[in-house]
């Protein structure tokens, strides 16, 4: 790597929030000359209990069009319960008044791809990672697709 005078690079653990935005807003101004308007929006979800911990939640962000879920985590103690199933139930009505169309998301072999599955994703690719495992990418349309034959 060949840098100009005066600059160095610099490896961190723990950047801060601000500095990693400076790549998500660089690396979204030069998407927005193919993609036009990507309509970035973050999306949080909680379940909190009486004292404010949060006990479940859903993490993710609108963009281009789609919702892409980064995190779904429900306690141990909360599970089967439909929390899950309410947490993207919630987070896929959001994405569409966001003008969404579809959502994708990934989960490990050992996590929730049954539970995925049967919300309407289909998997689109796995991997194997880490070891003995796999990690599925899956897709779902969250509005129909005008351009699918009616038959």
């Amino acid at each position: 790597m060949e840098l100009p005078p005066g600059y160095r690079v610099t490896v961190e653990e723990r950047p801060s929030q601000e500095d990693r935005d400076v790549l998500g807003l660089g690396l979204d101004q030069y998407n927005r000359a193919f993609l036009g308007e990507t309509n970035f929006a973050r999306l949080a979800i909680f379940v909190r209990d009486e004292a404010t911990r949060i006990t479940a939640g859903l993490d993710g962000y609108a963009y281009g069009g789609w919702l892409f879920v980064h995190y779904l985590w429900v306690h141990s103690d909360l599970r089967r319960r439909g929390i899950g199933r309410g947490l993207i139930a919630e987070a896929e009505r959001r994405a569409l008044v966001l003008g969404c169309h579809s959502a994708h998301l990934d989960t490990f072999s050992f996590q929730a791809p049954d539970f995925y599955k049967k919300l309407g994703y289909r998997v689109f690719g796995a991997i194997d990672y880490p070891p003995d495992h796999r990690r599925f990418f899956l897709q779902k349309r969250l509005v129909e697709d005008r351009h699918a034959d009616a038959s």
